[in-house]
């Protein structure tokens, strides 16, 4: 399948899962998608393991309409810190409201707790977050990938053969009636 023309907007800070990032930006570009990296703010962002990412744009002066697709890569200290900036929750929130397919894995889903977009959704995550994720109204599932109407979940850095390849899969489909905010 390719992805010549679309556009992936991957959204972290500090702290990410260094594998959890990289992983998805090298299997979406190279099925021809073009990588965006977003942040809170900052010209870089380190991951837990060293890894630097270069800033393309920040979350408050980026929308959901410039992209066809977003990931949210884990690390417990990025989801953490992401959730507690309005301009990434919104822009995530966004991508749900314009049914686009959104990728997340391990910790990531606390974003989408705060964003208020799991409440009757089947996803998986990080095993810590199970109660957070029912209390939210979803339903979880340990299983190293699960797909709901173009959200595709994941729990680890395992998990990420499997989770890249759902990923491609409905980015490539493109939008979901049932993606929804």
């Amino acid at each position: 399948m390719t992805l010549s023309g679309s556009r992936v907007a991957f959204l972290a800070t500090d702290g990410f899962e260094d594998s959890e990032l990289t992983s998805p930006w090298d299997a979406v570009t190279a099925e021809g998608a073009s990588a965006t990296m977003i942040a809170p703010d900052g010209a870089a962002i380190t991951g837990k393991n060293g890894h630097e990412q270069a800033v393309d744009l920040h979350a408050s002066a980026t929308t959901a309409d410039q992209f066809d697709a977003l990931v949210l890569p884990g690390g417990v200290v990025n989801a953490d810190h992401l959730r507690m900036d309005k301009a990434s929750v919104d822009l995530a929130r966004a991508f749900f409201e314009q049914h686009k397919p959104v990728g997340v894995i391990c910790h990531g889903a606390w974003i989408l707790i705060e964003a208020g977009v799991v409440d009757g959704r089947t996803l998986t995550s990080y095993p810590s977050l199970t109660t957070d994720l029912r209390n939210a109204g979803a339903t979880w599932v340990d299983e190293e990938v699960v797909v709901d109407e173009g959200l595709v979940s994941s729990r680890t850095p395992d998990d990420l053969p499997a989770f890249n390849a759902k990923l491609v899969e409905e980015i490539g489909e493109g939008k979901h009636a049932g993606q929804t905010a």
